[in-house]
């Protein structure tokens, strides 16, 4: 007999994965509240390092069915989220993604839909890599430079250099100009490779 798992993550402590039972329970599916893991675990983490998307696996067995509101729920990336669903589809249970009109990921048409929407999405990746670099350059070549401002003037950096060169400590600079005691260094090491 197919048993029906549901299986809910959210990223911050703010979030409520309950929603996300709920989301199911409203598109007509009624679940065994002990096969409905829910948890709070970073996307970034690998759908196999979240504990409760682990214990879950050990669970479920030929014949059951996974219950998920969006793919991202299954892993942090394309790679993962294929290598979830070979999972399931290796050991005969069914994963369903509402997002996707009730999809079944491990059938014929879920592959297919996944592998479109796993190009899909590494062509918009590659969209946002160029635009990104397409911005830096420009706004290189407009004279902005990389990080954080700097908290001191190049007249800073010179009276810097000549209060150290008469002695004055690294500490007592950068108390001075509020800075930290890295930044003096630094300073002082950006004039010896100029030199």
């Amino acid at each position: 007999m197919s048993r029906l798992f549901v299986y809910g993550r959210v990223s911050t402590a703010e979030q409520d994965p309950e929603n996300q039972h709920l989301e199911i329970q409203q598109a007509g599916y009624t679940i065994d509240p002990k096969r409905v893991v829910l948890e709070k675990v970073s996307g970034a983490t690998p759908a196999d390092a979240r504990e409760g998307f682990s214990k879950l696996k050990d669970k479920l067995e030929a014949g059951d069915t996974l219950i998920v509101t969006k793919l991202d729920r299954l892993g942090r990336d394309s790679i993962d989220v294929q290598q979830q669903v070979e999972w399931f589809k290796a050991n005969c249970v069914r994963l369903i993604v509402l997002q996707l009109g009730n999809l079944d990921l491990t059938s014929e048409a879920g592959a297919f839909t996944l592998k479109i929407l796993a190009a899909v999405a590494d062509f918009e990746r590659g969209l946002i890599r160029e635009r990104t670099l397409a911005g830096q350059a420009k706004a290189w070549k407009a004279g902005k430079t990389k990080g954080r401002p700097s908290k001191t003037t190049s007249e800073d950096r010179i009276v810097i250099l000549d209060r150290l060169a008469k002695g004055v400590t690294v500490s007592q600079v950068a108390r001075d100009y509020k800075i930290s005691r890295a930044s003096v260094i630094g300073i002082r090491e950006a004039k010896k490779t100029l030199a």
